[in-house]
Parts: C-alpha cells; structure tokens; sequence
C-alpha cells in the first residue's frame, strides 16, 4: 500500500489522471471559444486556448520527459495503435490535434526543454476508450504494470544465472541471437 502511495504523484502515478483533467478543462476552454466544427477550427481554437494556459504561467501536462529529449516512443506506439483502431474517438482526436501544435507552442514559447509528449499525454485515452473511466485506479495499474516488468526481468536473471541488476531492454530477435536460434 504504502509503495502504490509513494507511486502516486502528479508528476509520477497519478500523472494519466492530471493530464485528463486537463484535457477535458481544455475542450471546455474550446467550446467556451465557440467549439470546433472542422479540424483546423480545433487547431487553431486549441493553439490559443494553450497560449492562454501558458501565459497564465501554467504548464501543458503530458508533455516533457525527466530523461528523454523526444517523443516518448510509449506515446508513439500508443498513437500508432489509435490511429489503426480508432482513428474517430473524439478524445484521442483532441489529443492528436495538441500533438500536431503543442510541441511547437512550446518551443516558441521558450521555458520548455522538451516540448515533446511523454506517455501520460496518451495513456488516459486508451484506459477511457476501452471503458476504465475510474482514473482513481490507473495509479494501482502504472504500480501493477512496474511489478511485471520487474518480475520479467528477475525471471530472465535467473534463467541466465546472473545477479539482482536493473534491466536493459532486450529484443527478442537479440535473445533469438544470443542463442542461437533461428
């Protein structure tokens, strides 16, 4: 319990849950300026509603990474899923329209180091899509979702004999390699 509290900051677990209330707040401030009909009425309603964001000193959730200096690829293999699977849901509409614009928003703007979106900016899209709309829990899955990943790499240190250390990303094809294996 105390470990998925640790995880649940707005710049850590709960980060998903902030970016959607900030999503949502921003379609308010769009349909405030008299909504969006066509995609270019949304770009360019968004482009100021972000300008107002940020000239009240505030920042855009979801987008910069502590370490990265690019698109998170997790965002990037999210969106390429959306655009197969469900390229019309208005929500990831709405997000796809702040990634054509934030980035270069924030680069004109000036205060951001990476102006680009991290998986946050697009995870919440998935979870409401496929029908999880209790963002209080997401932190339990981003907690959960560690604990695989741990456990998969502590299977593979064990297979291969070696000690507890923090894993790498392996490829398949790089085991198949390694291995021997066609």
């Amino acid at each position: 319990s105390a470990g998925m509290n640790g995880l649940a900051g707005p710049l850590h677990g709960l980060a998903n849950q902030e970016v959607l209330l900030f999503l949502r707040s921003m379609q308010e401030r769009v349909e405030a300026k008299g909504g969006a009909k066509t995609d270019e009425e949304l770009e360019t309603k968004l482009t100021e509603a972000i300008w107002d964001l940020l000239n009240e000193k505030r920042v855009v959730p979801g987008y910069g990474h502590a370490v990265l200096r690019k698109t998170d690829p997790r965002y990037t293999c999210q969106r390429d899923f959306c655009l197969r699977n469900f390229p019309e849901d208005p929500l990831f509409k709405f997000v796809n329209t702040m990634y054509k614009i934030t980035p270069g928003i924030l680069t004109e703007h000036g205060k951001t180091k990476n102006p680009w979106p991290n998986v946050d900016a697009h995870s919440g899209v998935l979870l409401q899509y496929y029908g999880l709309k209790e963002s209080q829990y997401y932190t339990v899955l981003f907690g959960v979702s560690r604990c695989i990943g741990v456990l998969s790499a502590l299977v593979w240190d064990r297979a291969l004999g070696k000690p507890i250390e923090r894993p790498k990303s392996i490829t398949t094809e790089a085991l198949a390699k390694k291995f021997n294996i066609a």
